[in-house]
């Protein structure tokens, strides 16, 4: 897979600092958790979609860590560092063995299809 991202040869070098160093503490610690949890769900308050995966996991007996950035009205900005990161559009986020796997329709995909536990025994 090749991802379209602006190559830092078209980033002016006065602003490289700000845009490789935007919210990178945020970032680091979603890292840090995904390196030390199997199952890991990035999520906001009032969407329901983070509460759904995190049901989906807890129906499963799955443990997981939970990390919460915010709401539609708190926390957007650092939220966009997470997904220039990762690529991904929407929250959740949700990963498996440092493995985006995707949001909650995703995770009950491979629920459905048998994948998600050969992922995580």
């Amino acid at each position: 897979m090749s991802r379209n991202i602006l190559d830092e040869t078209h980033i002016h070098p006065a602003v490289r600092d700000y845009v490789s160093g935007y919210h990178r503490d945020l970032v680091a610690e979603v890292q840090a958790a995904v390196a030390a949890n199997t199952v890991v769900v990035v999520g906001m308050g009032l969407n329901p979609f983070p509460r759904k995966a995190r049901k989906i996991l807890d129906c499963l007996g799955t443990p997981y860590a939970y990390l919460d950035y915010g709401n539609y009205f708190t926390e957007w900005r650092p939220r966009i560092a997470l997904k220039m990161w990762t690529g991904w559009p929407t929250f959740p986020m949700i990963f498996v063995k440092g493995t985006l796997i995707g949001g909650a329709t995703d995770l009950q995909k491979l629920v459905d299809q048998g994948e998600f536990a050969r992922m995580v025994a």
